[in-house]
């Protein structure tokens, strides 16, 4: 999508890593120029003026974007049955498809999300090093960072492979703790920690697992944590390591988050979308989603909480924090939104689906390209 060279004056509000403020900001070529305060902002030239919300580019933290070449309705069934290695649906679905196929549907969910906005995203990569290419084909030209969390295939984990692997991936992104030995999860973090790479795994997503499994050793990240008890969530509070939640994709197996105890225990909580099977990747479904099954869960979270999760905290966890702050100079993406302003929190997180403009130039539902 070209992106607009014409200066625009956004009236209304900032959401970012500071929370939520009136302010203007005036955008030229993409990028922030100028904040203020509100009622000291002057139209300058051929300037476009809105009125709205400006918020950073948000973070897909957690996908699987080889299942987006399913096109049909998978099968109903219990997580192990669809989507465990190495006999899952999935994993059948992935084997019968041609690489040509993964390729083209992968990079149709990417040109998805930067359609809604989204900078990057984390992607766990099955099918060892060929899964981590697909990706990197798959990504070519598409302006969007794709993080590629790959697997090793072999088991034990054959450490050959593991350093091959790793000398073409972001990191290691392994199934849950309970599908791989203690020896394996040790050599796998041991080797991840000596490149300097990412090490994340599953954690209680279909069942509850000792918290001693899945942070020993200490992971960069976990996912899920839909099975995990208040005490558990404490135990990875304390150990400092930052959760993916999937609310949609939880929701199929009849299970969710606890959001609103992760809320109150103050962890980092970033979100994903989960298996490109199940959903289509668009991170303001997940977001309105997320808030509206805390209320039928009668455990409501605040939406600043989840707008923090797909526009902060990421961009923490990435170690780019400026990447989350409108700023004049910072490396942020800025969205501009065009909602009402006196509430930015709650209206990013419930109505950004058909407001969006990416850097200026609007996104018409219509138009939407991907799954």
């Amino acid at each position: 999508m070209p992106r607009t060279r014409a200066a625009m004056l956004v009236e209304g509000a900032v959401l970012d890593i500071d929370g939520a403020r009136p302010a203007y900001v005036r955008l030229r070529g993409g990028r922030v120029v100028e904040v203020g305060t509100p009622g000291t902002d002057s139209t300058r030239g051929r300037e476009t003026r809105v009125r709205g919300i400006v918020v950073p580019s948000p973070v897909n933290a957690h996908t699987h974007l080889g299942d987006a070449v399913s096109s049909v309705e998978p099968p109903h069934g219990s997580v192990a049955t669809l989507v465990r290695p190495p006999d899952g649906y999935k994993f059948r679905l992935l084997e019968r498809a041609s690489r040509a196929e993964k390729v083209a549907a992968i990079r149709a969910a990417l040109e998805r999300m930067v359609h809604e906005g989204v900078a990057a995203t984390v992607d766990f990569r099955e099918e060892g090093r060929g899964g981590v290419e697909l990706l990197r084909d798959a990504a070519r030209g598409v302006p969007i960072r794709a993080l590629s969390l790959g697997r090793p295939v072999a088991r034990p984990v054959d450490p050959r492979e593991l350093a091959d692997l790793l000398g073409a991936a972001d990191g290691i992104g392994l199934s849950s703790a309970r599908d791989e030995s203690d020896a394996d999860r040790r050599r796998v973090a041991a080797a991840c920690r000596r490149a300097g790479k990412f090490y994340a795994l599953h954690a209680s997503e279909a069942v509850r697992e000792d918290p001693e499994s899945y942070l020993n050793p200490r992971p960069d990240l976990v996912v899920h944590l839909a099975r995990a008890t208040r005490d558990d969530l404490v135990r990875v509070r304390d150990a400092r390591v930052p959760v993916v939640v999937c609310p949609r994709s939880n929701a199929l197996f009849g299970r969710q988050p606890d959001l609103a105890g992760m809320e109150r225990l103050g962890l980092s909580v970033l979100l994903g979308t989960d298996n490109a099977m199940f959903h289509a990747p668009s991170l303001w479904r997940e977001l309105e989603f997320a808030y509206v099954a805390t209320r039928l869960r009668r455990r409501p979270v605040s939406a600043a909480f989840l707008a923090r999760a797909a526009l902060v905290e990421p961009w923490r966890w990435l170690g780019e924090p400026a990447a989350a702050r409108i700023a004049p100079g910072s490396s942020a993406r800025p969205l501009v939104l065009r909602l009402p302003p006196d509430d930015p929190a709650y209206q990013v997180v419930t109505r950004t689906t058909e407001h969006l403009m990416v850097r200026g130039e609007p996104v018409s539902p219509r138009t939407r390209t991907g799954r």
